[in-house]
Order: C-alpha cells, then structure tokens, then sequence
C-alpha cells in the first residue's frame, strides 16, 4: 500500500497564488495613485502630478516612475527645451488596466461601509450579548 500523495508547498507567491506578481506591480503603495492620476487627468509634468497626489514625496514620484516607465505602464517623453520638460502619460498597457480601477472604484463604494461597520464591531466587541 502506498502513501497518499503530499501536495508540495511553496514560499514563492507565484505558485500558490498566479496573480501575486500583478498585485507586486500594480498595487504597490504609489503605484496605483500614480497610474489613477495620469489615467483620470492625461498627460502631467512631474510637478503637476506631484502635486495631484499631494502626499508623495519627489523621491519616491522618481523611484516610482522610473519602476512604472521600465514595466511599460508609463511613458515618459522629453522635450529638449530651454528649460528641459519632461511628461508622463499612461500607456496603452497602463491604460488597459482603467476597467479593474473602474471596477474596484464600484467595489468600494457599494463595500467599504460595510468594512467599516465590521471593524466597528469587531473593535467594539459585539454590543447585543
């Protein structure tokens, strides 16, 4: 008699989980505001977006354009002016992402009240005992 079968366990996210990766790129910290922003309003120098944003610091904006350009979510286009400008618009692939926001923009509205009244009774204990 042979042992049943052990299912293999893994520490990489990709095996137990195929859509890890795109939650990695798209739903980091800045990313999303980021990807939103240039969605909703177009083309933005980096200090208009910086601005839209309002909390992200110019560091962060930089590391954050510059991960977006190299995954192909994001363009950025200089023009050789006096003084340089330099824009950033979402891509096709970036735009290609605007129905899962739409979509979790929809989830939340309906959903997030009721989020907030589980934590409520979740932190206040249950009130009829």
């Amino acid at each position: 008699m042979t042992a049943p079968a052990v299912r293999k366990t893994s520490a990489d996210p990709e095996l137990a989980c195929p859509v890890s990766p795109v939650l990695d790129i798209v739903f980091s910290r800045w990313t999303t505001p980021i990807l939103w922003c240039l969605n909703e309003f177009g083309r933005q120098r980096f200090v208009v977006l910086q601005r839209n944003i309002a909390t992200i610091t110019p560091k962060v904006l930089t590391q954050r354009l510059r991960q977006l350009e190299r995954d192909g979510l994001v363009v950025r286009t200089y023009h050789p002016e006096v003084p340089p400008r330099v824009e950033y618009e979402i891509s096709e692939l970036g735009r290609s992402l605007a129905p899962i926001f739409a979509q979790l923009a929809e989830w939340s509205a309906e959903n997030l009240p009721k989020v907030d009244r589980a934590r409520r009774e979740f932190d206040g204990g249950t009130e009829a005992g």
